[in-house]
């Protein structure tokens, strides 16, 4: 998956951002970047089964779109089951975490200029 620059119109253009989920190793999270520029960064994220990234906060609002898989969330002490289509704004500064209940890929993107800018 590597991102095209439009030719004449300035886009990027990714076929598929997914990494396929049966590629993740057992006990792993894998990320990579993939877009970025100073206004946003796109990492694909695939979370191996029973992987999770203990609640933390983020200084800039962040968006996560689930592509594949089942996670538990939890946003500012809320619990909510992410699937397959799942989308979340969070505003700079929210206290998340996220626990893979089956292999999960997911889309995080990170707008750059926090909203105390």
């Amino acid at each position: 998956m590597k991102p095209r620059d439009g030719s004449s119109g300035g886009y990027t253009f990714v076929q598929d951002v997914r990494t396929p989920t049966p590629d993740v190793p057992p006990d792993s999270i894998l990320s990579r970047t993939v877009y970025a520029d100073d206004q946003i960064k796109v990492t694909a994220f695939t979370f191996a089964s029973g992987q999770e990234l203990s609640e933390h906060t983020a200084s800039r609002p962040a968006i996560l779109h689930f592509l594949a898989g089942e996670a538990l969330l939890t946003l500012a002490g809320d619990e909510r089951r992410a699937t397959a289509g799942s989308w979340v704004y969070m505003p700079a500064n929210l206290v998340h975490g996220i626990r893979a209940e089956t292999p999960v890929s997911m889309l995080l993107l990170l707008l750059k200029g926090s909203e105390s800018d």
